[in-house]
């Protein structure tokens, strides 16, 4: 099992949906139950940074696209 902080959108998302089935399966250990529930916390956790980033990636091109800032801002993160 990789580090969450080595995964991409994709894995951590794929994994999560793992680990919903496997803990909506039952049949777990409360220790594993508990295992499973706060690597899957950290896994949403994940997804939403990843998605955060993609979303400010798009804002920033929109921007420039429209003019609204320069493409020495976008170049730097400065938007």
């Amino acid at each position: 099992m990789k580090p969450i902080s080595q995964l991409g959108y994709e894995e951590a998302r794929d994994e999560l949906v793992d680990v919903v089935r496997r803990l909506e399966q039952g049949g777990l250990s409360l220790d594993e139950s508990l295992q499973l529930w706060e690597r899957g916390e950290e896994l949403a956790k994940c997804c939403e940074r990843h998605l955060e980033g993609a979303r400010q990636r798009v804002e920033k091109a929109l921007a420039a696209a429209d003019g609204t800032v320069d493409d020495q801002d976008v170049a730097d993160g400065r938007t």
